[in-house]
């Protein structure tokens, strides 16, 4: 038998509760959306969500430096929105999950919708 979460503990999936969020979880998904609030860092979100891609790519596709594309890709590496793949010598980043191309991908849509009306 799987030992059930307590009642209080949000549930993780697509049944989330958001207003039973914790505070320490508010707290993270303020700073993810912080982190994609930077310019650079989105566009580095935007290139990943192509494909696996190297940070001398990236680098020469944004028109940035490679050391601050590594230093953008730390961060998002860090809360879980870029994922990096060894290959032989170099890794490769991506989305790190569904979830976050998802959400990207619906921003856009919205942003890309006609709001005339209003």
């Amino acid at each position: 038998m799987t030992p059930r979460k307590p009642a209080s503990a949000p549930q993780k999936g697509p049944n989330v509760d958001l207003a039973s969020l914790s505070q320490n979880d508010v707290t993270i998904l303020a700073e993810t959306f912080r982190l994609l609030g930077d310019p650079s860092r989105l566009r580095i979100m935007l290139c990943c969500m192509k494909g696996s891609t190297s940070v001398g790519d990236i680098a020469e596709t944004l028109d940035l430096s490679q050391s601050l594309v590594s230093h953008h890709l730390r961060l998002l590496r860090g809360a879980r929105l870029v994922k990096g793949v060894r290959q032989a010598k170099q890794i490769f980043y991506e989305v790190a999950d569904q979830h976050v191309n998802q959400v990207l991908l619906d921003m856009a849509i919205h942003i890309a919708e006609d709001h005339s009306d209003e």
